[in-house]
């Protein structure tokens, strides 16, 4: 089974500022809004886990996912805009 990808990579910083990470799967954004979270009760944080869970399970296209972990790291004060990079 061909692994599901973002179109583009989504860039959030979840600790020190030297340390981005750059997050390209659902399931990779999946881990660490599981694991690694700064918001565990944020309703953005909420619906971008059900939101991987329905790409990985192949219900949804990888973009539903992308669009839920970017709003959820904007929420979150994570979000490292493309642009700055």
């Amino acid at each position: 089974m061909r692994k599901k990808r973002f179109n583009k990579p989504v860039v959030v910083q979840l600790g020190r500022v030297d340390r981005d990470r750059v997050v390209g799967t659902p399931a990779e954004a999946a881990e660490l809004l599981l694991h690694q979270w700064r918001l565990l009760e944020s309703p953005e944080r909420l619906k971008a886990m059900e939101a991987c869970l329905q790409v990985i399970k192949g219900e949804k296209p990888p973009r539903v996912a992308r669009e839920a972990f970017v709003k959820a790291a904007v929420a979150a004060r994570v979000f490292v805009d493309e642009k700055r990079l």
